[in-house]
C-alpha cells in the first residue's frame, strides 16, 4: 500500500481553501418564490408542528431528525494529542461529520462542549435531544467517558455511542472473528491478553466476552501490570470489572500461553490502526454504517447485538471476494488471509451489507421503533444512497495510481502548479517532472512552505536536458513547411515550456502533459499543435464534465471546435463517448438546441439534427438523438412526451452548437449552481495531454494530472 506524505502546509491550505472548515448546509427544499418561503417557514411550518406536538413520532417524518447524528466532544482525548480543550477539536469533529456522509449518507453536525464536568457536559447533551436521531460521543478522556456515555444512555432515548470505544471494539471483533477462523479457533477457547486498560481496549474485552469470550480466560493489563483479584494500585471500577484470579502480575506472565494478543504483537496475524499496514482497524468502517443502520430503524439505542451484528457482517465481507476497483485502489490483489482479515474502507458493499445487518439485529432485539417491513427493498435502497461521482472519481485515482506515469507539468513557475505536482507524487500516483528553472521551482517551493519537496521532484529544462538536439530535428521536420526557419524552432524547443513539454511526451519521456494554467487554453491548444494534431481537422475535442448533486453530465465541445457542421457534431459526440466511458459512464448523447425535433422551426438548429443522421451512417455504439432542448434531454419525465426517443434515460453527453454557448454553459452551472468542473479533457490526440483553466486551483490542477494518467480521452 501507498505511504502518503502529508505537510502541515497542505493540511491547512486543504483546511483553509476554498472555503474555511470542511463542510456547509445546503437546502433539500425549493427556497426561491414567496410560496416556497411560506411553506417552508411561516404560515405552513405551523402545520407539521402541530402534527408533531399531536404525535411526537412524527417527528421522524417531517423533519430531518431521523437522519441527523451530533458528533459531540468536550476535546479532552483528541486523537493522539491529549486535551486540547473543546475548540481546538473541532477539526477532528467536523471530519467526523463528513465521514458519516460520505460513507453512509448520513447527515451530522459538530458540537464542542467547554467543560471537563461529565455533569455539565451530560446536561447539555441531553437538553439537545429533541434535535437529534443519534449521539456519536468521540474524544473524551477516560475514565469521564464511561460515566457520559453510561448516564446518557440511560437518560436519553435515542442511540448514544461512544466511537473510541464501541466504533473500535466492533472492527477490532470483525478481525479477530476472521483471525480465529483461519487459526481454526474458537472464541471460548482462547487466551485473550489486552494491553491497555483505556477506554478502546475496555470496551474491546467488553464485546469480546458478549461474543462468547470466558471471563476467567481474558487478562487485562495497564501500565501497572496484570489487573488481578485484589489488586488496589491504579484501580476503578471499569477496571474491576475484568480483574481475574491470577498468579500472573506481569504482561511478560501473562502472554504465556496466550492466543489473542490486544495491543503490540510480531510473529502473529496483525491488525493495527496505521494504513500503510495490513488489517487496518478503521473505525470508518463501523461508526456509518451503526448510524445508518440505527436511524433506519429510528432505534431507542445501539446495543450489543447490532455491534456483534455489524462485527459479524464485516468478517464475512472480508472472506468474500474482493471487488476489482477495490484491489485496484490499493495496488494489490486482495483475499482473505492473513494480511486481508478486515475489508478496506472503500468497500463499495459496505454501504448495503452492514446497516442491514445492523437494522435486523434492532429488529430482533426490540430496539427499532419503525422495523423496516421490506429487507429486500431495504437493501436496494442503500445501494442507491450513495453519491456516484465519489465512486467514479475514486476509480479514476485508482487507476492513476495502478498506472503510476510520468507525469509533465509545463508551468514550473506556477505556485499552484507545483503544488499540484508535490501533491501528484506524495499520493502515490507517479514522477512528477516540473518544467522550469531550477532557482526559480527552489524558491517558489520554499516560499510555499514545501522547500523539502525540491528533493523529490525532478526539474526538466531545455539547459539540463540531453534531448534538444533530438527535439529540434522533430520540429524542424515536422514545421519546415509552415513557414518556420531553424531559429524559430530554437525559439520554440528551448523557450516555450509549453512546446518543450510537448516534445518530451512527443518521446516517450514522460507518460502524460499537463498545462494551461497561466496561458488561455487557446493559445496552449496552438503551441500543442506545433508538435501534435490537437485540432478539429484531425478529430480531436474538449470534454468537460459538470459533477453536480451526484450526477456527472460531460459538456462538449468546450475546447476545439469554435463552429462545427454536423460532420464535426458527430466526431465530437463519438470523442465524448469514448471519455464518459473512461469515466465508467455508458453514454447517452443528446444534441442540444432551443428546438426539440424540429420545433421551433430554425435554420440554426438544422445541423443538430443532421448530427444523428451522421451517426446512424457510422454505426456507432452507444445511444444519441437529437435535436432536443435541455430540459427534454436530461428530464427523464420531459422525455416521456416523445415516445419515439432513442434515449433510454436522461442524457450524461450534451452536444453543444458552438464553442462559445459550451462555454457559457460550462460557467453558468459552476457559478449559479455549484457544479465541480473538471476539464477541459483533451480527446482525440495520440498522447493523454490535458489542460487546465487559468482559474484553476492546485486541486484541479491535480485532477488533471490523474485523468492525464489515466488516459481519459
Amino acid at each position: 500500500m501507498s505511504k502518503t506524505k502529508v505537510t502541515a502546509e497542505e493540511a491547512l491550505a486543504f483546511h483553509l481553501e476554498p472555503t474555511p472548515g470542511k463542510f456547509e448546509i445546503t437546502a433539500t427544499v425549493p427556497m426561491t418564490t414567496q410560496r416556497d418561503l411560506s411553506l417552508a417557514y411561516s404560515p405552513g411550518v405551523a402545520v407539521p408542528c402541530e402534527a408533531i406536538a399531536a404525535n411526537p413520532e412524527t417527528a421522524y417524518d417531517y423533519t430531518n431528525k431521523g437522519n441527523l447524528v451530533a458528533v459531540i466532544s468536550n476535546g479532552t482525548a483528541v486523537l493522539g494529542l491529549g486535551n486540547l480543550g473543546a475548540l481546538a477539536s473541532k477539526p477532528v469533529m467536523e471530519g467526523k461529520a463528513v465521514l458519516f456522509k460520505r460513507f453512509a449518507d448520513v447527515n451530522s453536525i459538530d458540537i464542542e462542549l467547554d467543560t471537563e464536568d461529565p455533569d455539565e457536559f451530560c446536561r447539555a447533551v441531553r437538553l439537545m435531544g429533541p434535535t437529534f436521531g443519534g449521539i456519536n460521543l468521540e474524544d473524551i478522556k477516560a475514565p469521564e467517558c464511561f460515566i457520559i456515555e453510561q448516564r446518557l444512555k440511560e437518560e436519553m432515548d435515542i442511540p448514544v455511542f461512544h466511537d473510541d470505544q464501541h466504533g473500535t471494539a466492533v472492527i477490532c471483533a470483525a478481525g479477530l472473528i476472521n483471525a480465529l477462523h483461519l487459526s481454526n479457533k474458537k472464541i471460548e477457547d482462547v487466551k485473550i491478553v489486552l494491553n491497555g486498560a483505556g477506554a478502546a481496549g475496555i470496551a474491546c474485552l467488553e464485546l469480546l466476552k458478549s461474543m462468547g469470550a470466558r471471563h476467567e480466560n481474558c487478562i487485562m493489563c495497564d501500565t501497572k501490570g496484570v489487573i488481578y483479584q485484589g489488586r488496589t494500585e491504579g484501580m476503578n471500577q471499569w477496571k474491576s470489572a475484568h480483574a481475574v484470579k491470577t498468579e500472573t502480575r506481569t504482561l511478560e506472565e501473562a502472554m504465556v500461553g496466550c492466543d489473542v494478543f490486544l495491543g503490540v504483537s510480531a510473529n502473529a496475524i496483525v491488525a493495527t490502526g496505521r494504513s500503510d499496514y495490513p488489517n487496518q482497524v478503521n473505525n470508518v468502517l463501523g461508526f456509518p454504517y451503526l448510524f445508518r443502520g440505527a436511524l433506519d430503524i429510528n432505534a431507542r439505542a445501539i446495543n450489543d447485538e447490532m455491534k456483534i451484528a455489524c462485527a459479524h457482517a464485516l468478517a464475512q465481507l472480508a472472506r468474500e471476494d474482493v471487488p476489482d476497483e477495490v484491489a485496484l485502489a490499493y495496488g494489490k490483489n486482495l483475499t482473505f488471509g492473513r494480511d486481508y482479515i478486515i475489508p478496506t474502507p472503500f468497500d463499495p458493499r459496505l454501504i448495503h451489507r452492514i446497516p442491514t445487518a445492523v437494522a435486523k439485529a434492532g429488529m430482533d432485539t426490540g430496539a427499532a421503533r419503525r422495523p423496516i417491513i421490506d429487507m429486500e427493498a431495504y437493501e436496494l435502497s442503500l445501494k442507491s444512497r450513495m453519491d456516484p461521482t465519489a465512486n467514479i472519481l475514486r476509480g479514476i485515482n485508482a487507476r492513476a495510481r495502478a498506472a503510476q506515469a510520468r507525469m509533465i507539468f509545463a508551468e514550473g513557475d506556477d505556485p499552484r502548479v507545483l503544488r499540484a505536482a508535490v501533491m501528484y507524487q506524495r499520493s502515490g500516483l507517479g514522477k512528477a517532472l516540473v518544467v522550469g528553472r531550477d532557482v526559480d521551482v527552489k524558491a517558489k517551493l520554499e516560499a510555499a512552505g514545501l522547500g523539502d519537496a525540491v528533493r523529490e521532484i525532478e526539474v526538466v529544462n531545455a539547459a539540463n536536458t540531453q534531448h534538444l538536439d533530438t527535439y529540434k530535428t522533430f520540429l524542424y521536420d515536422r514545421l519546415n513547411r509552415r513557414g518556420f526557419d531553424r531559429a524559430d524552432i530554437h525559439r520554440l524547443a528551448a523557450r516555450d515550456r509549453h512546446v518543450f513539454s510537448a516534445l518530451m511526451l512527443a518521446h516517450g519521456h514522460g507518460d502524460g502533459l499537463v498545462t494551461g494554467a497561466t496561458r488561455k487554453s487557446a493559445h496552449v491548444l496552438e503551441r500543442i499543435n506545433k508538435v501534435f494534431d490537437a485540432d478539429a481537422e484531425h478529430g480531436a475535442a474538449g470534454i468537460t464534465a459538470l459533477l453536480h448533486k451526484g450526477r456527472i453530465v460531460l459538456i462538449a465541445d468546450t475546447l476545439v471546435h469554435e463552429w462545427p457542421d454536423e460532420e464535426d457534431l458527430a466526431n465530437i459526440a463519438e470523442r465524448g463517448a469514448v471519455v464518459a466511458r473512461h469515466l465508467g459512464i455508458e453514454p447517452r448523447v443528446a444534441f442540444v438546441s432551443f428546438s426539440t425535433f424540429g420545433y421551433p422551426v430554425s435554420e440554426r438548429a438544422e445541423k443538430m439534427a443532421a448530427a444523428p443522421k451522421v451517426l446512424d451512417r457510422r454505426g456507432v455504439d452507444f445511444e444519441y438523438e437529437g435535436e432536443m432542448t435541455v430540459d427534454v434531454a436530461m428530464n427523464a419525465k420531459s422525455q416521456q412526451a416523445y415516445p419515439f426517443s432513442r434515449l433510454t434515460g436522461p442524457a450524461n453527453i450534451l452536444v453543444v452548437p458552438a464553442r462559445h454557448s459550451a462555454s457559457i454553459s460550462v460557467k453558468l452551472m459552476q457559478e449559479m449552481g455549484g457544479a465541480t468542473v473538471i476539464g477541459p479533457i483533451l480527446s482525440g490526440v495520440d498522447r493523454s495531454i490535458q489542460i487546465c483553466s487559468t482559474v484553476s486551483t492546485a486541486n484541479d490542477i491535480l485532477n488533471m494530472a490523474v485523468l492525464a494518467a489515466c488516459k481519459v480521452g
